[in-house]
């Protein structure tokens, strides 16, 4: 796996918002990003058949043993909401960079992030 997807870079995918596209390679998502893009309140039939056909390209990556330690190790030490300390534990464990525009994450110890850019 190439990197992992924060969910708001998957929803600046999902919404054309990218100045650039990913470079090449395999990308996954936490089954928390994929929970929080599926549960969107407001999200239309034709929306969510649009995100489930951008999930099937996507590595959805599994709450292990070892990610909820970390999770819960990350929630404790870095204060960080739970989705998140997940998201960062998941990255973290599978070794790959968190592409994500979330500075609070960028900050965490051990975390390689990235960000991207947006179009204006």
């Amino acid at each position: 796996m190439t990197g992992l997807l924060d969910t708001n870079v998957a929803l600046y995918l999902l919404g054309g918002r990218l100045a650039a596209r990913l470079p090449t390679g395999s990308y996954g998502v936490s089954v928390i990003t994929e929970m929080e893009l599926l549960a969107w309140p407001s999200l239309t039939t034709e929306e969510e058949k649009k995100v489930r056909q951008f999930l099937g390209q996507l590595v959805i990556c599994e709450l292990t043993p070892t990610i909820r330690a970390r999770a819960v190790q990350l929630r404790r030490e870095q204060h960080l909401k739970l989705p998140d300390a997940v998201v960062c534990a998941t990255a973290m464990e599978f070794g790959v960079e968190l592409w994500t525009n979330d500075t609070t994450l960028a900050k965490v110890p051990g975390l390689a992030c990235r960000a991207v850019n947006l179009l204006a």
